[in-house]
C-alpha cells in the first residue's frame, strides 16, 4: 500500500545518496524519529524519519488524529482548522501547502471536520479560528524564521492556546502507534472535494480585523502624517498588515518592494529573521531614507514576532530590543484601557503577563499603577495557557510579550501576533507624534517614570551536552559543597536563587519553585542585592546556552551611563565565574 505512493523526489534523493555512499547523510536522515514537543516539529525537509516529508507529516497527523478522537467525544462536529506559510523545498517536493493537504486528508479521511485556508495566512490566525469557531484543534505549518530548508508543525489545543505537557507526550505515544499511513491518508484530491473540507479564509479575514480593534483613535490614525516602511521579508505578512492599517483607518505603510512577496528562497537575507536587527533591515533602511520615513515595522515570515526601529536626530537608526518593545507597547495598552475605563476599581481585575526571561518593567508599571503583573516560563505557550485560565476567572488580559520580539495585543489571539502589533505600534507612533514626541523619547520618559530596566542578552555556543551539564552541576554544587548555589558572583553578592530543573527556589518560605520545572532543561536564575537579575538557560532548539541580564533601578536613579557600566561588571562577572567559557572552549555568540 505505501509503495504505491512513494514520491519520486525524496526516493532520488536517497538513490542519490546510496549511490555516493553518503553514509552520514542516510544516517542523519534515518537513524532517529524527529521529536514532537509542545512546538510540535521542526526540522529540515528531505528523506527519513527525520525530516519534514509526506510520511512523516501524514504519521504525525495521524497520531493527533487518534489522540484528539480520545480527547473530544464531540470531534466530529467541531473538527479542526490547518492553515500554512510560502515554504517550499524543490528538491524534495515538500512545502508548506502540501503538508497542510496531506494533513488535511488524514482528518477528512477519519470524518473530521477541516477547515483548511486555501491560502498562505499567518500563524496567529490559527488560534484566531480556533477560538473563533470553537474548533478542537489548530494545526500551522510553519518553521517561523527558520532557515529556508526547515519546515514545521506547530499545534493548539481547544482553547485557543498552544499545547503544554502533558498533551505533547500523548500525542507523541500516538504518533509512534499510528506510523503505518491509513489508506486514505494519502488521498489529497479525494480529500479536497469532501463535504467536511471548509476554507475559513474570508470569514475569518473579515473577523479577525473586526474583532481586534479595541483602542482605536480613528481621527488621529486619519491625519497623521508619520510615514512608516513595513517589511514582511519574503513571508506572508504584507497583505494582512496592509489591511490590519486599514482597519485602523492608518495611511498604507511603503512597502519593501524586493521582499514584500512570498519567496521560500529569502534571496535578499542571509536569515529571515527581523530579530538580527539591521542586516534584515539593510532594504527597509533605504526605502525609509527615500521616502523620508522615520519608522520601519519588520515582520518575520510567519507574521508571529514585529521588529521596529526609528530613526534617531542624527541620522543613525535605533533598533529597538524586544523588552523596550515591551515596555512601549506595555505602556500603551495601559494608556488606551486608562481611557475606556476610567473608574479606579476596574484595574484590580487586569493582569499583564512576560516570560521569565524577558524584562521586569511590566512588574514596575503594575506596581505603580495597580494591575496584576504575572510571569511565566519561557515561550507563548505558557502566557497563552495562563491568559486562557484568567479569562476563565471573568479576568481580564491585556498584554503579554516576551523578549524574543513577540507580543499579544488581545485576548482573541492567544499567541504572539505580529499583525495587531504592527497596526498597535503604527497607532501609539501617530499618537505620540500629536505629542510632538518620538518612541525614544517616549521609552525614556516609561524608564524615568517606572524606573530604568537596562538588558544584556546573549548565549554561548555548545556542542557538547556533558559540558553543559557538568557547567550547571558546578552551579548547584558550588564550592564542592552538595546542594550550595554560590553566595557571589565577582564583586556582585547573589540575593535568591531559582532553579527550575530541580524546582528550588530560595525566595519560596518551603524552597519550592512556583512555575513548573522540568528536569529535562537546565534554568538557573541569580538575582542581586544591586537590582540585578541573571537567567542561564539551554536552549530547546539549538546547541545554545542563552543568558539574559537585566539592572532593574528604582525610579529617580537616572544615571544611565552608570548603570549600563554596572550591568556590563555584572555580565562579565557571570561569563568568567559561571561560565568560564575558556575552561568550558565556550563558543562566544558572533556580533
Amino acid at each position: 500500500m505505501v509503495s504505491t505512493y512513494l514520491n519520486p523526489k525524496t526516493v532520488s534523493l536517497v538513490q542519490r545518496m546510496v549511490k555516493e555512499g553518503a553514509v552520514e547523510e542516510l544516517q542523519k536522515c534515518f537513524s532517529s524519529r524527529m521529536e514532537f514537543g509542545t512546538a510540535g516539529l521542526r526540522a529540515a525537509m528531505g528523506p527519513g524519519i527525520s525530516c519534514m516529508n509526506d510520511l512523516t507529516i501524514i504519521q504525525t497527523t495521524q497520531g493527533f488524529c487518534r489522540y484528539l478522537e480520545e480527547c473530544f467525544g464531540n470531534l466530529k462536529e467541531r473538527g479542526v482548522v490547518i492553515g500554512y506559510d510560502a515554504r517550499a523545498h524543490p528538491d524534495s517536493g515538500g512545502s508548506s501547502k502540501h503538508f497542510a493537504s496531506l494533513a488535511a486528508a488524514v482528518f477528512i479521511s477519519h470524518g473530521i471536520p477541516v477547515h483548511l485556508f486555501s491560502d498562505i495566512t499567518p500563524t496567529p490566525f490559527v488560534p484566531f479560528t480556533v477560538s473563533h469557531l470553537g474548533l478542537c484543534a489548530g494545526v500551522m505549518v510553519t518553521a517561523s524564521h527558520n532557515p529556508k530548508q526547515d519546515n514545521g508543525y506547530k499545534v493548539y489545543w481547544d482553547n485557543g492556546a498552544q499545547i503544554v505537557s502533558p498533551h505533547d507526550k500523548g500525542i507523541s505515544k500516538a504518533i509512534e502507534k499510528n506510523l503505518e499511513p491509513w489508506p486514505e491518508s494519502w488521498n489529497t484530491e479525494e480529500a479536497l472535494k469532501s463535504p467536511l473540507l471548509k476554507d475559513p479564509y474570508q470569514d475569518i479575514h473579515t473577523q479577525y480585523f473586526t474583532k481586534k480593534i479595541f483602542f482605536v483613535h480613528r481621527e488621529i490614525n486619519k491625519s497623521s502624517e508619520v510615514k512608516i516602511v513595513h517589511t514582511s521579508v519574503h513571508g506572508v505578512g504584507h497583505t494582512f498588515v496592509q489591511t490590519a492599517f486599514k482597519a485602523f483607518d492608518l495611511h498604507p505603510p511603503y512597502a519593501v518592494e524586493e521582499q514584500k512577496d512570498p519567496d521560500p528562497e529569502f534571496p535578499t537575507v542571509k536569515y529571515p529573521n527581523p530579530e538580527e536587527g539591521e542586516g534584515v533591515l539593510t532594504l527597509s533602511f533605504a526605502l525609509a531614507e527615500r521616502e523620508g520615513a522615520s519608522v520601519v515595522l519588520a515582520n518575520d515570515p510567519d507574521a508571529d514576532r514585529l521588529a521596529i526601529a526609528e530613526k534617531q536626530k542624527s541620522g543613525q537608526w535605533r533598533v529597538f530590543s524586544g523588552n523596550e518593545l515591551g515596555a512601549l507597547l506595555g505602556w500603551w495598552m495601559f494608556h488606551c484601557w486608562k481611557q475606556e475605563n476610567p473608574d479606579a476599581a476596574a484595574v484590580k481585575n487586569l493582569y499583564m503577563l512576560s516570560s521569565t526571561v524577558s524584562s521586569k518593567i511590566l512588574r514596575a508599571i503594575a506596581l505603580k499603577e495597580g494591575f496584576h503583573f504575572e510571569e511565566t516560563l519561557t515561550g507563548f505557550k505558557w502566557m497563552g495557557n495562563r491568559a486562557r485560565d484568567l479569562m476563565n476567572q471573568g479576568k481580564t488580559v491585556l498584554f503579554a510579550f516576551e523578549e524574543a520580539i513577540g507580543y499579544m495585543c488581545s485576548p482573541s489571539v492567544l499567541d504572539k501576533d505580529g499583525v495587531s502589533a504592527a497596526a498597535i505600534a503604527a497607532e501609539m507612533t501617530s499618537y505620540l507624534a500629536t505629542k510632538k514626541t518620538s518612541l525614544s523619547q517616549q521609552l525614556t520618559a516609561i524608564y524615568e517614570e517606572y524606573g530604568y530596566h537596562i538588558t544584556k542578552n546573549s548565549y554561548f555556543i555548545c556542542h557538547d551536552q556533558d559540558v553543559i551539564r557538568k557547567l550547571f552541576d558546578r552551579l548547584r554544587n558550588y564550592g564542592d559543597q552538595k546542594g550550595s548555589y554560590p553566595t557571589k558572583c565577582g564583586d556582585f553578592s547573589v540575593s535568591a536563587v531559582r532553579d527550575l530543573t530541580t524546582g528550588y527556589d530560595s525566595n519560596q518560605p518551603d524552597n519550592k519553585a512556583v512555575l513548573p520545572t522540568s528536569a529535562s532543561s537546565q534554568m538557573i536564575t541569580f538575582s542581586f542585592s544591586n537590582g540585578g537579575v541573571a537567567t542561564m538557560r539551554t536552549s530547546g532548539t539549538e546547541p545554545k546556552i542563552k543568558y539574559y541580564t537585566e539592572l532593574c533601578a528604582a525610579p529617580g536613579n537616572s544615571d544611565v551611563a552608570q548603570l549600563n557600566k554596572e550591568l556590563d561588571a555584572l555580565v562579565d562577572a557571570i561569563i568568567e565565574t559561571f561560565f568560564e567559557p575558556q575552561k568550558n572552549k565556550l563558543q562566544p555568540k558572533l556580533e
